[in-house]
């Protein structure tokens, strides 16, 4: 119950008022169940969506028990709904893909092999583990998957290992017969650089940043020519903390809860090739952080934007939603920060334009 309510008032659907009114003037769970249910009917369809989808997320057995089903999103009428992901309609690809100067060309299902590469390092041998870790690793799969990438996956890479993996991706035969790339790496991190698992004091193990970009240029691989290529980083870019907030109204012992289960990762990174857009977890010399349990901010936030919107928008709107949704993320913990979209070259729009599995060839 007090999950559900935080998930609710962290959505903007519940006051803090509401809140201690549900736990506070009810002492039975079902009197507090039924408080809340009557309480979020009456503001409206919106808020009532909101807590089926907290539901779903919180408890999937209860979700299915209570036969509760999430309807189609207003915002796509001709397209399908599922709890992963909203899919585009064949009408809005279509209407799209007329606009050839502007958007990137998109293979044909039955053609194409689309590719991706995850990197996620939770142990190191210095102790300093990525708790949560392994739900963003689960999360980016899950998405990349359903958005019809074949997922790369690595665990616990050292510096060099995530070079080689890099520069080994970047050779694969199957690059010719892909229409994008996600490169996804997730690890501590420094100015310039991610940490690889044997990092400790004196004996710096990295992978420098403008590697990745090198590897993957129109040089070095032809075979994503023209192609957009799409890089995340969780990690972070220094040791500063960034800006702090407090919600006053937020119960102090709350706050102290919340914070216990949030870890710092650290980046930064240039580039100058063609055709590319990053995303980066935190600005420029601050941390980045991460939950124990539900993984990083960015994965998160990243994870619930694509499924809400890529059946619609370029992947430039999705990242700008992915930064409003930091903005407006109420300050639930000591600390907030704000993801970046790095230089972006690409010179088109990028849609992914996410079809069923079982779709017909086209």
């Amino acid at each position: 119950m007090k999950g559900l309510l935080d998930d609710l008032w962290q959505r903007k659907m519940l006051s803090t008022e509401d809140k201690d009114t549900v736990l506070e003037d009810h002492t039975s769970r079902a009197d507090r169940a039924r408080c809340l249910i009557d309480m979020v009917m009456g503001k409206g369809e919106r808020a009532s969506l909101a807590m089926i989808e907290c539901m779903l997320e919180r408890d999937r057995e209860l979700y299915l028990t209570l036969g509760l089903i999430l309807p189609p999103s207003p915002t796509d009428r001709v397209g399908e709904f599922t709890s992963e992901l909203i899919l585009s309609s064949e009408q809005f690809k279509t209407e799209k893909l007329k606009e050839r100067d502007n958007i990137y060309a998109v293979m044909a299902p039955a053609d194409r092999t689309r590719m991706a590469l995850l990197i996620t390092n939770v142990h190191f041998d210095n102790g300093k583990h990525r708790h949560g870790a392994e739900k963003d690793e689960e999360d980016m799969s899950k998405l990349l998957i359903s958005l019809g990438y074949n997922v790369e996956r690595h665990r616990d890479l050292s510096g060099v290992e995530m070079d080689e993996a890099v520069e080994r991706f970047s050779k694969d035969p199957r690059l010719a017969a892909t229409d994008s790339v996600f490169v996804v790496i997730m690890s501590h991190g420094v100015k310039g650089a991610i940490l690889g698992v044997h990092h400790c004091d004196g004996v710096p193990d990295q992978f420098p940043i403008d590697n990745i970009y090198k590897h993957l240029d129109t040089i070095r691989c032809p075979k994503l020519l023209n192609k957009p290529k799409v890089i995340i980083i969780q990690a972070c870019r220094g040791e500063q903390a960034p800006v702090v907030q407090v919600d006053a109204a937020l119960p102090p012992h709350l706050a102290d809860e919340v914070d216990a289960d949030i870890e710092e990762d650290a980046i930064h990174r240039v580039h100058k090739e063609k055709d590319m857009v990053s995303l980066l977890s935190c600005t420029a010399d601050t941390v980045s952080y991460r939950h124990k349990s539900q993984g990083s901010f960015l994965i998160q936030h990243l994870v619930e934007i694509f499924k809400r919107h890529a059946h619609e928008d370029h992947i430039d709107e999705l990242f700008r939603k992915v930064l409003k949704r930091f903005e407006d993320e109420p300050p639930s913990a000591s600390v907030r920060q704000m993801a970046v979209r790095d230089r972006c070259t690409l010179t088109k729009h990028f849609y992914l334009f996410p079809r069923p599995k079982n779709q017909a060839p086209q």
